[in-house]
């Protein structure tokens, strides 16, 4: 295997078709034999096994690989939430002709059974109906598994957010133990990361041609199994904690055998003060405000490097090699300087490629304009899919996600350089929908992506970007090397406005609030015409504590937005709300912390009537926290900061308690909470305190709507204490939104989008 010097990369669909390509472009790609035989076709080349209902939709990640593979000239079968009791519904397609693909959906699998308290959920929006329980635990294991007892030597290629999260070994909530990398336990031939089309594609074409899957070891985005390190690599050790700077200049050679992450060839920018126990190596300064740069003479260097982290048993019995891992692998997440890293499980060795090289506007335009039905499979009947019906009249205009927020799996699945779309395309796909989605009435319910307002914004300068090496593009300050031009969005929201046959344009998307506020014209934009009455953002918390380990800005560029947000509305002669998203029991709370953004909710009139709890996600930075109460996001070492974790059900559920402070089930929990933590003096029936005393009447539950009536006690009595106007009961009338102005009631919920694949 030769180290790959560059990023060129063939374009997507450059290459000669499979010679399958004869045989047309099917309506949807078939789900039974009776559809291929329609189709003329006696076996599949590929066939999906997804956990997901099969719909024709861009916004579904079984549908783009399947059409992306089918304009390369290839037959794609789709095996739609099997049973996975037996291998039956496995066998339904025949064997394929170059691989089985798995995948456990647009959702880990976990994260779509269960809920922040390991709860069983009882519905899937990814299911006809909303039906829940129709995909298994960890579906890429099972459904791997099932593929190998129908067809033992279908070579086995395993992708999705589910395999993209546990590509290495990883902390597993759900257990609360270090699982090891999902390629030994599915037993697949390869794994592929992120949104795969470019590697999918290469993959199918090499098999095509007559190459054995184990011989494909050079594809970036994947990850396979191997006994030794590959020819032409030297090994970078990286299985111990970060050396401090004496102890790397006493053993640095000229071979560059060091330690990954204090390397004579970083430096700093010029502008920008490096941490006290770093030191600036090199006079060469590549830009402003990027905190780690690697001089473009020594990429073609790193390229031959393999980065060792330390092993499985390594990480499963030491919580510091942990958080080291964790920081090691997410600082060769560039494509632009990422090296191969390597990790052993017993006598074997993880080897994951660096990251695919980021779809060019062309290439995204091509994928998105694939012959998608845009409807569920026509199996499913008159089904509903809560997922689709979200979705249908949205449009996905970029991928990728530069913020680098610890929790969030987007950086770790998709990267962080945004791939964004042409306007031409956009408006052509808005369109379409106009014209063929049966229901449309004339708004699209959204116009964003990952973000909302990430669209075109990239480094300014591509050199470096490909040596960059920060985590964030926006943290701890917006980097003076990115474009945080946002008029060309409202160029592309006027154009779309203008488009015959649409009457309204919303934005659902997660908006970057601390971006909005650079670009003034496009906030006044925004609120005059693309909100609802509200808008949702995610400031998720109000402290440092926990906004410093999110990687999340102060709540000063909420308040920034908010008085934009406001002045615009009253220019526009509207009423609307801003409706912020908090986080409980996020790595880096502590229980004061819920206290003061209990304190801030109840000062700015805010009830929450959904909260959300921080669930840890396989490789996040945030879930290293949560498991080893280090930060990884500084060096790792044994004496290197503490994090302090909400861990015990008792603590979480006390966090989530001070998000709903004006709940009276949760006052008596909060009460014994703050009488122990010296808080006494919130409690009380002032404005200043934060519960009331006493609790509302009980009413016998025999009695027809108890319940309401007891809360509308309750909300008298949280009305006096407080000296706010009465907000109606969420119990009554279930509302969507995670937080509301007391007395008001939001028009809309939260849109799920179906994001990564």
């Amino acid at each position: 295997m030769q180290p790959v010097p560059d990023l060129a990369a063939p374009d997507l669909f450059s290459r000669k078709p499979f010679w399958a390509r004869r045989l047309g472009v099917a309506p949807v790609l078939p789900m039974s034999r009776a559809e291929m035989d329609k189709l003329g076709w006696d076996s599949c080349d590929i066939i999906i096994v997804t956990g997901d209902a099969y719909v024709d939709h861009p916004s579904f990640g079984m549908a783009v690989i399947g059409r992306v593979l089918e304009a390369q000239g290839f037959r794609v079968g789709i095996i739609a939430q099997p049973d996975w009791r037996s291998a039956d519904d496995f066998k339904a397609l025949g064997k394929p002709n170059l691989f089985f693909g798995v995948t456990a959906g647009n959702m880990d699998s976990m994260i779509n059974r269960y809920t922040a308290d390991k709860k069983m959920r009882s519905d899937d929006a990814y299911s006809p109906d909303g039906e829940g329980g129709r995909r298994p635990d960890r579906s890429t294991l099972v459904y791997s598994q099932r593929c190998r007892e129908a067809f033992p030597d279908a070579p086995l290629v395993i992708g999705g957010i589910e395999a993209s999260l546990r590509r290495l070994a990883h902390f597993d909530y759900w257990s609360e133990k270090v699982r090891r990398s999902i390629l030994l336990d599915s037993k697949a031939d390869l794994l592929v990361y992120g949104n795969a089309e470019r590697q999918i594609v290469e993959l199918a074409h090499r098999l095509a041609s007559g190459e054995h899957i184990k011989a494909i070891q050079d594809i970036r985005g994947t990850a396979f199994l191997t006994k030794n390190i590959l020819p032409d690599f030297h090994e970078v050790d990286a299985t111990q904690p970060e050396a401090s700077e004496r102890e790397h200049l006493a053993r640095a050679t000229p071979t560059a055998e060091h330690q990954p992450y204090v390397v004579p060839e970083e430096t700093v920018c010029a502008s920008a003060q490096p941490p006290a126990e770093e030191t600036v190596y090199s006079s060469e300064l590549i830009g402003s405000d990027s905190k780690k740069i690697i001089p473009l003479d020594n990429l073609k260097t790193r390229m031959a490097e393999v980065v060792r982290l330390p092993s499985y048993e390594a990480v499963n019995e030491d919580k510091i090699l942990y958080a080291h891992a964790s920081r090691a692998f997410h600082k060769e997440t560039n494509p632009g300087n990422a090296r191969p890293i390597i990790q052993a499980h017993g006598d074997r060795l993880v080897w994951m490629n660096p990251p695919p090289v980021p779809l060019t506007t062309r290439e995204m335009d091509r994928v998105f304009e694939l012959p998608y039905s845009r409807l569920p499979h026509p199996a499913y009947g008159r089904a509903k899919f809560p997922a689709y019906e979200m979705i249908r009249f949205s449009v996905n205009i970029m991928r990728g996600c530069f913020g680098g927020c610890t929790f969030c799996s987007i950086t770790e699945h998709e990267g962080r350089i945004i791939q964004s779309r042409s306007e031409q395309s956009i408006l052509d796909e808005i369109e379409i929908i106009r014209d063929k989605t049966p229901g449309f009435t004339g708004v699209i319910s959204d116009l964003g992506g990952p973000t909302a307002n990430m669209w075109r914004l990239n480094c300014k300068d591509e050199k470096i970007e490909a040596s960059c090496r920060r985590l964030s593009c926006v943290f701890p300050t917006i980097c003076s090397n990115l474009d945080t031009d946002q008029m060309p969005l409202v160029r592309l929201y006027r154009k779309a406005r203008a488009l015959p046959g649409i009457k309204k344009i919303l934005i659902a998307s997660g908006l970057r609030y601390d971006l909005a506020v650079q670009t003034p014209e496009y906030v006044k934009e925004l609120v005059t015409h693309h909100v609802g009455g509200y808008l949702k953002i995610a400031p998720e918390h109000t402290e440092e504590g926990p906004l410093t380990k999110m990687m999340k800005p102060g709540i000063g560029s909420y308040d920034k937005f908010k008085e934009l947000f406001e002045k615009y509305s009253r220019a526009a002669g509207k009423e609307q709300y801003l409706i912020p998203y908090f986080v409980a029991a996020h790595p880096g709370t502590t229980d004061e912390d819920m206290m003061n953004l209990a304190l801030w909710l109840k000062k700015n009139n805010f009830q929450a009537d959904q909260v959300q709890t921080f669930i840890p996600s396989p490789m996040a930075m945030a879930s290293a926290m949560y498991h080893t109460q280090k930060n990884p996001l500084k060096r790792v070492r044994v004496n290197s900061e503490d994090v302090p974790v909400p861990k015990g059900i008792n603590q979480r559920k006390l966090h989530k308690a001070f998000l709903r402070y004006h709940d009276p089930d949760n006052w008596p929990l909060l009460r014994t909470a703050l009488y122990k933590m010296g808080r006494g003096d919130m409690i009380g029936n002032g404005r200043d305190h934060l519960i009331p005393r006493t609790q509302p009447t009980p009413i016998d539950p025999r009695i027809k709507d108890a319940d309401a009536i007891y809360r509308r006690r309750a909300n008298k009595l949280l009305t006096q204490h407080t000296g706010l106007p009465p907000a109606p009961d969420s119990r009554d009338k279930k509302l969507k939104g995670n937080t509301r102005p007391a007395g008001k009631r939001p028009s809309a919920g939260r849109n799920p989008r179906p994001r990564s694949r």
